[in-house]
């Protein structure tokens, strides 16, 4: 009987690993590749607002972070740097900036949900017509699937 026990509950533990490493590893296997360097840095010299998103945020962790420069511009957000991989991915903007998931959840509803992130390095998303960039501080990137706060920066 013990032996049975221990070969259920050892099964039981490489599937719910191998099914965690499954979500976290098929993002990356199936991310699109991000845009070159020379976009981004076409969008960086015309963008209106800078920033950076950076790794030592208080909701930042191991699986959960940013580090880069971000370029905001009335139309388009670009980024160039290296995200952690992860799924689901969306950008915001928020009207301050927000360094915990408690913060974003917060003030989610007052914020604006851009677009998808794809990549996990260098991105580019289009901004929504009906956005003003001018209108908020911060940019963030949010795991939509697990609710999870991945970065933030403050560009205003």
């Amino acid at each position: 009987m013990r032996k049975v026990l221990v070969l259920i509950v050892s099964h039981l533990a490489v599937g719910i690993l191998g099914f965690a490493l499954g979500i976290y590893v098929l993002p990356i296997l199936v991310a699109p590749s991000g845009p070159s360097s020379g976009e981004v840095d076409a969008i960086k010299s015309a963008a209106t607002y800078a920033a950076e998103f950076r790794r030592d945020l208080k909701g930042s962790d191991l699986l959960h972070w940013g580090e880069g420069h971000v370029s905001v511009a009335p139309r388009v957000v670009a980024f160039s740097g290296r995200l952690a991989p992860g799924p689901d991915y969306k950008l915001y903007l928020a009207p301050e900036f927000v360094e915990t998931k408690e913060d974003f959840v917060r003030l989610k509803a007052q914020s604006v949900r851009v677009g998808d992130v794809r990549t996990f390095e260098n991105f580019v998303v289009a901004v929504p017509e009906s956005v003003d960039v001018s209108r908020y501080r911060s940019v963030v990137v949010w795991c939509e699937r697990f609710s999870m706060f991945i970065t933030a920066a403050r560009y205003r």
